[in-house]
């Protein structure tokens, strides 16, 4: 069955690898339109993890207020980025983005020869965690993660990116609603495990890459994301996000103006006992014609609460089809993914 057949005709606009998906039928109260929406959904996280997604709800303003503060923020001058550094000792990486390798979070991923490469980008990373009257952590979890958000003297910076990520945990927990009836559960089965979510958004500023890279590095090496799912925003400039399919073939995923790129991360993989697929991509540079052009993407990398216990879904597993994973914790299944990526 084609995703066209599956959700009826208008909710999938273009198939495909990554396709498209129109989900604002999903935001009434229809509830047969949002099963037909989540069924959709589900059958793509089944085949390759990636879509496309219109119809959202998120203002347009909203959208551009974050890409002009993350553009006023990477323009200014090297001295006042460096003065916002990252503190090695905050798990969450809040701030100007210390260098890193991403394919380096990825322990079984052949991309032996990616991990001494650092990515070439640079970042800064805001989390709900560094913020006035954040959600309580549970007893013996790590203090730091409640570093504060370290923020650029940049006008109207701090309000559009607190606007930004109002709007993402919105969207997210959205998302998540149609993920459970994807998978045959109650509607609201994830809420009481993202109530305190502990996302990071992480802004990527690809500069121009004046002098060649070196062999085998990439803006982004190649990696899987880490929580249950992330929403990116993504311009169309060169040197753009690709996945890797089940033929092994790198697709490149659409930059569609309005849009936002879904995937699931590898907690959702575990959660639904590899029913639904973590894929791995990477971020490619751009060729040498066009390497005077800078490129950004935002990712909201939304993880579960810190205490979340993620175990396999009970319509994930039968007699035979046992759980495949040992049960894991979120916040020390994500602060062990940044020391790998990051150091510290």
């Amino acid at each position: 069955m084609t995703l066209s057949e599956l959700s009826g005709g208008p909710v999938t606009l273009v198939d495909g690898y990554v396709p498209v998906i129109d989900v604002s039928s999903a935001r009434g109260s229809d509830e047969e339109a949002r099963l037909r929406v989540a069924k959709t959904i589900g059958r793509v996280c089944e085949i390759s993890g990636f879509l496309a997604i219109v119809g959202h709800g998120v203002p347009e303003k909203t959208i551009d207020e974050m890409y002009r503060a993350t553009r006023d923020f990477f323009a200014l001058p090297e001295a006042r980025k460096l003065a916002l550094l990252s503190d090695p000792a905050d798990p969450l990486m809040r701030g100007f983005g210390r260098e890193g390798s991403l394919a380096a979070s990825n322990s079984d991923a052949d991309v032996e020869d990616e991990r001494d490469l650092p990515d070439l980008s640079e970042t800064f990373t805001f989390n709900r965690l560094g913020e006035p009257g954040a959600p309580a952590l549970p007893a013996g979890s790590d203090p730091l993660l409640t570093t504060p958000n370290r923020f650029p003297d940049v006008p109207g910076f701090r309000d559009a990116y607190r606007a930004y990520y109002a709007a993402m945990e919105d969207l997210a927990t959205e998302l998540m609603r149609l993920f459970a009836l994807a998978l045959d559960l109650p509607e609201h089965w994830f809420d009481d495990k993202i109530d305190e979510h502990m996302t990071n958004l992480t802004a990527n500023f690809y500069p121009p890459q004046l002098v060649e890279p070196k062999p085998g590095q990439l803006r982004k090496g190649q990696h899987s994301d880490w929580g249950s799912l992330t929403i990116l925003y993504q311009d169309d400039a060169p040197g753009g996000l690709q996945v890797l399919d089940k033929t092994g073939e790198w697709v490149d995923v659409p930059a569609i103006e309005g849009s936002f790129v879904v995937n699931i991360g590898d907690l959702m993989a575990i959660w639904t006992n590899d029913r639904w697929v973590s894929t791995v991509h990477r971020v490619v540079n751009p060729t040498r014609e066009q390497a005077a052009r800078e490129r950004y993407s935002v990712p909201f990398f939304h993880q579960p609460n810190y205490d979340a216990l993620i175990a396999c879904i009970p319509t994930c597993t039968d007699e035979d089809n046992p759980p495949k994973y040992a049960p894991v914790q979120s916040g020390e299944y994500i602060t062990e993914k940044f020391r790998r990526a990051y150091g510290g």
